[in-house]
């Protein structure tokens, strides 16, 4: 099965131009793809993921990746979906933010060598542009009224879009015709809400480079009332382990809402879909088993299948009620200093943050949701001390049906 008919039976195709040309470009011998990502942090999240999986299917199905570090473009700030102007990042923080980048996307893609994958920064090639040069080159092919009405400049016009930001579209622009040049890159992807700027791109590539080029959006991930997936109650689902555990991880898609799960297994999983329908179809209570699937391979693709092990038993044995360390609960450390001899059971959990606010902890207490090592607290009152730590197992908090921590004191 080509790459297009991979696509299209997984439903990761929004929008395409000139399909069937595509098709026959591809089948004609090995091409280039690229997507862009802006290293604002030093790690990706779940809202890349999609991205990077069509990376790995485009190069499972013989394609060469590169994968645009928007280390120039980000200076800029693409302005789709915002409403403020994005913070200026320093030369530094950049290159150290793409290598964070790199060690996760090698997880999903081989880069052992350059004829299979290669990662380069945006700023190698905007970064000595001389700017009325470029605008008498890549100007002209820009309607100022055709870009007005792009949706990524929609949501910025009605709080002000500034200059800098009105100039992304044409940098993204460039990066398509340059790597084009370079790399005899003929595909560009990205997310759905990109289809203006890689639209331009194509287009632009066509124009001044006479070059057959090619665009592809798939899908936005959104939750069943329209936000955007990838956070939770405590922010961003990050893909560096550091930052969010691989059993924070498994959690995080066992969680998923039941309308989802088809989409996700489909998406983030390389199982065959007559397995992913068998799954998705599983009546009531039983779409759990579904959801522990899906947890349990975007585990092992990201982190291995040891983590993924390790989480989906650490889940089990919680799941199921037990107490016994497993090494798999998210970690918590209250200070040495802050915790004393004890703490009444309200200021623990906020200190841990385990909630974020003394109400919320009574909230919690008196609607029934907590339980430390096993037992369930319904008193505000209640003080804990240090013999509710025990040794390397610590304190056990459950909070609510499906949430665990494992408290430490430090120091």
């Amino acid at each position: 099965m080509g790459f297009i008919e991979t696509l299209r039976e997984r439903g990761l195709v929004a929008q395409i131009t000139h399909e069937d040309e595509l098709k026959t470009h591809l089948a004609e011998s090995p091409r280039a793809a690229y997507i862009g990502f802006d290293p604002t942090a030093a790690s990706l999240h779940v809202g890349s993921l999609l991205q990077i999986m069509t990376l790995r299917r485009w190069q499972q199905a013989g394609g060469r990746v590169i994968v645009v570090v928007g280390g120039g473009t980000v200076m800029v700030g693409d302005p789709t979906g915002k409403t403020d102007l994005r913070q200026m990042l320093t030369p530094e923080t950049i290159a150290h933010n793409m290598i964070g980048i790199q060690k996760q996307l090698s997880h999903f893609i081989d880069f052992s060598s350059d004829s299979k994958a290669i990662m380069v920064n945006n700023y190698d090639w905007l970064g000595p542009l001389n700017y009325l040069n470029f605008l008498r080159e890549i100007g002209p092919h820009f309607s100022v009224n055709r870009m007005l009405t792009a949706e990524c400049f929609k949501q910025r016009l009605e709080k002000g879009l500034s200059f800098l930001e009105f100039n992304y579209m044409l940098l993204q622009s460039y990066d398509f015709l340059h790597l084009y040049r370079a790399e005899q890159c003929t595909l560009q992807m990205g997310g759905d809400d990109q289809w203006s700027n890689i639209l331009a791109g194509m287009e632009l590539v066509r124009r001044i480079g006479g070059g057959k080029v090619f665009c592809l959006t798939t899908p936005l991930l959104t939750t069943s009332d329209g936000r955007k997936m990838g956070k939770t109650e405590k922010g961003a689902v990050w893909l560096d382990p550091t930052l969010t555990s691989p059993y924070d991880y498994f959690q995080y898609w066992r969680n998923v809402e039941d309308a989802v799960v088809e989409n996700c297994l489909s998406y983030f999983t390389e199982l065959p879909m007559a397995e992913v329908k068998r799954l998705a179809s599983l009546p009531g209570a039983e779409i759990n088993e579904a959801k522990t699937v899906l947890a349990y391979e975007a585990t092992k693709l990201l982190h291995g299948q040891v983590a993924a092990d390790q989480s989906l038993e650490a889940a089990k044995k919680l799941f199921s009620g037990g107490g016994a360390a497993s090494g798999g609960e998210p970690e918590l450390l209250v200070s040495a200093s802050d915790f004393g001899d004890g703490l009444g059971v309200v200021d623990l959990l906020v200190v841990a943050k385990v909630v974020a606010s003394k109400s919320e902890a009574r909230r919690l207490i008196e609607q029934g949701g907590l339980a430390i090592n096993g037992e369930k607290v319904d008193d505000i009152q209640v003080r804990i001390d240090r013999s509710a730590f025990h040794g390397d197992a610590g304190c056990l908090v459950k909070k609510g049906k499906k949430h665990y921590f494992r408290l430490r004191i430090a120091g």
